[in-house]
């Protein structure tokens, strides 16, 4: 019993001092940094953007050429036609217009970027028609995705007008984008697949000539 109780004895001094060591430790660790909130979270990879701007096979070239853009698809959008087609879209009555979807990296390339191209390809005080193509299937119209596209694209239609560049109002669309059909895949591409016959097309279409009376020669 003398004995144990000695050991008892020894062993609580020893204990304190190591009970005291880990609480300095502890108290030595770095804080963890807490969770990122959804505010500092990072802007996401991809995003979307649609733009009608005549024919559609005219308005992947430029956009495709852009630093951070992704890829872009042509299609309609803005009408009442369920899974429509060329030919529907063609003969008019169903609302929708061809277009132009843009998926980009936000990090890259600002969705304000993706709307100073596209002015710069359009003739924004036609109505109903672009260059060549008449119908209202042919009109410009930027369909915004969200709040904040409605909202630049709004701020960057008023800006245009009230630069005084044109003395009739910009006849050019900002909307509420609807769902999004892609056009038959002969469509996609086509600039790439058929050079000669795009070329052929716009020149003989004027888009070139009237681009620059309205917009001056192309940068670069």
């Amino acid at each position: 019993m003398e004995i144990s109780h000695v050991f008892r004895a020894r062993a609580q001094p020893l204990l304190a001092i190591i009970l005291l060591l880990a609480s300095v430790t502890a108290c030595a660790r770095p804080a963890q940094a807490p969770a990122a909130t959804a505010a500092q979270a990072a802007k996401p990879a991809q995003a979307r953007a649609i733009f009608g701007g005549g024919c559609f096979w005219c308005m992947e070239p430029p956009y495709d050429a852009l630093p951070g853009v992704i890829s872009t698809t042509s299609g309609y959008t803005g009408g009442r036609t369920l899974n429509p087609t060329y030919e529907q879209i063609s003969t008019g009555g169903t609302g929708h217009v061809e277009v132009v979807e843009v998926v980009f990296d936000p990090s890259k390339v600002s969705y304000s970027q993706l709307l100073d191209v596209y002015w710069r390809n359009v003739d924004p005080v036609a109505v109903n028609r672009q260059f060549c193509d008449v119908g209202d299937h042919y009109r410009s119209v930027i369909f915004a995705l969200d709040d904040e596209q409605m909202r630049l694209a709004q701020a960057s239609k008023r800006a245009l007008q009230q630069s005084g560049r044109f003395n009739r109002p910009i006849a050019t669309e900002v909307i509420q984008a609807s769902r999004f059909y892609a056009a038959e895949d002969y469509h996609q591409d086509y600039y790439r697949k058929n050079p000669v016959r795009y070329k052929f097309y716009r020149y003989n279409c004027g888009r070139d000539q009237r681009l620059r009376d309205i917009w001056g020669p192309p940068a670069g």
